[in-house]
């Protein structure tokens, strides 16, 4: 892995990632906002110890463990990955309350617009500002966007120390699970 100066990464701020998306996937994964990392590389779930990318193996969505260099590949499994706000931060905590608004809006629009099947947004606290849902838990939601199921999945960075690769594996397959029914 290519190692990056803090002044690299700190130019990587405010810089967009390009989605991995196409038309009718399976499960369009949404992050909360690339991190510096991410930014700095091009590549979602980019940053060490994030456990995005294991975890989607362990749960089967894919049949070995990609690097966040071979994310291209989700599409041929029916996945994608977009983010709730497109700006890149250190931390999550730099966004604003009007920003997740803005990116909950935003995103109904491109998942109106693409149509997969599920949206899945690792965590839950964005997914509560974004949508503006603050009894929403981690699981599947009420809620459509068109024809789009919606699930809410733990945020997969290091950081959550709630939720332990295999028990967020064990929720990523019951989405699995349940996208290969729908």
């Amino acid at each position: 892995m290519t190692r990056f100066t803090a002044a690299e990464l700190e130019a990587a701020r405010d810089r967009p990632v390009p989605d991995v998306v196409a038309d009718g996937l399976r499960v369009l994964f949404c992050g909360i906002n690339p991190g510096l990392m991410t930014a700095a590389t091009g590549h979602h779930f980019a940053r060490p110890g994030n456990r995005f990318w294991p975890v989607l193996h362990l749960s089967g969505f894919t049949p070995r463990l990609l690097k966040p260099a071979e994310q291209q590949e989700l599409l041929g499994y029916g996945l994608g990955i977009t983010n709730v706000v497109a700006r890149a931060t250190a931390r999550a905590d730099e966004l604003s309350a009007e920003e997740y608004r803005e990116g909950g809006r935003q995103l109904a629009l491109k998942v109106a617009r693409l149509r997969p099947r599920w949206l899945a947004v690792v965590g839950i606290t964005a997914y509560r500002a974004a949508f503006d849902d603050k009894k929403a838990q981690v699981g599947p939601q009420e809620r459509l966007i068109g024809d789009t199921r919606v699930w809410v999945l733990p945020n997969p960075s290091g950081l959550n120390a709630h939720w332990t690769a295999a028990t967020m594996a064990e929720e990523f397959a019951r989405l699995r699970l349940a996208a290969e029914e729908s």
